[in-house]
């Protein structure tokens, strides 16, 4: 069976394995307080030319998102989303459960529009009963999104002056942010972001951890005392240093760059592949996931030899599927999914 289905199927890369085994008989301080967390967070800090950030490893992407809304927002607030966010679909809620609404905003190729944006926040204030209205306090994106396309520096900058200027926070939810930084259709580098974005993460768990994230916040003075937050919200781990050890070697010698280009690489092959056998996409392919239209007959074939998910049904005859690379994709891995096309 050939999986395509995420970019977290499988355990870690090699490199991060090795050091979890080289440093596993280590006797270290607990919660992050140990070498290989601060190591890790100088290494975040350099890489986004953010040296006064606050750095902090986390569990898992939904963990991520919870806390740092339950940190940041006050408790009439809610949070600006595109309808397709991750925190809109796919967390069973987790934002809500927190007691913060996520205003979920239509999209543009899964990414909010600036003047949607400003026109809503402009229009809350405007409203003579906005009292009575949940008050939005922050604003979320994911680079990449939920459909794999890519923000422009310019929409990003764009972004950042509206938030900026109304003073809420801009968030980004870096889930696949190697693959971002690896696309050779993107203009922002991790620089851009930290400078951008008040506070965001760097997904570890489908870039090659075998789990994290790396929550970095350039603007400390937003979340007080977030430590607190993350060990309440049962994101935090005693064994702090197993999330410290990965991220200090997935930020040496460029391997998540090397990372994410792995899986740019192959996507780029399969999209051509599929192309020439004549299939389109419902999104234009940007970064590691491909939206591949189909007919139904032919899902249903596909299934017998590879997971994937389905992610959209046009019609009677045709559903879009999701394919996605990762790290470790091969050449092999392209060449025997595109036989079977």
């Amino acid at each position: 069976m050939l999986g395509f289905e995420c970019d977290y199927m499988r355990g870690a890369c090699p490199a991060v394995l090795q050091k979890l085994v080289d440093t596993n008989m280590d006797q270290t301080p607990g919660y992050g307080a140990d070498p290989y967390c601060e190591s890790a967070a100088d290494r975040i800090r350099q890489a986004c030319g953010a040296p006064d950030a606050l750095v902090y490893f986390l569990t898992g992407g939904t963990q991520v998102n919870a806390t740092v809304m339950y940190a940041v927002l006050r408790h009439c607030q809610g949070v600006i989303s595109p309808v397709t966010g991750h925190i809109n679909h796919h967390e069973s809620g987790a934002v809500e459960a927190t007691g913060h609404k996520v205003i979920a905003l239509p999209g543009h190729d899964g990414k909010l529009g600036t003047q949607d944006v400003r026109k809503y926040i402009a229009a809350y204030w405007a409203d003579e009963n906005y009292a009575h209205i949940v008050e939005p306090g922050m604003v979320y994106i994911t680079h990449p999104t939920e459909l794999g396309t890519l923000y422009t520096l310019d929409e990003l900058k764009e972004l950042s002056a509206v938030c900026r200027e109304y003073r809420i926070p801009l968030y980004l939810d870096g889930a696949r942010l190697a693959y971002a930084i690896a696309s050779d259709k993107t203009d922002i580098t991790l620089k851009d972001i930290a400078s951008l974005c008040d506070i965001f993460y760097i997904g570890g768990t489908k870039c090659g951890a075998l789990f994290g994230e790396a929550l970095v916040i350039p603007s400390p003075e937003l979340t007080g005392n977030i430590f607190s937050v993350i060990k309440q919200r049962g994101a935090m781990l005693a064994k702090g240093r197993l999330l410290g050890a990965q991220f200090d070697t997935l930020f040496t010698d460029g391997l998540y760059e090397r990372n994410g280009r792995n899986a740019i690489r192959t996507a780029g092959m399969l999209a051509e592949g599929l192309i020439a056998k004549g299939y389109a996409f419902s999104v234009s392919p940007q970064t590691n996931q491909l939206f591949v239209i189909m007919d139904n007959t032919r899902i249903d074939a596909l299934r017998k030899s590879v997971s994937f998910s389905v992610w959209e049904h046009l019609d009677e005859k045709r559903s879009v599927i999701r394919l996605v690379t990762d790290w470790a994709t091969a050449e092999t891995d392209i060449e025997a999914l595109l036989d079977l096309f």
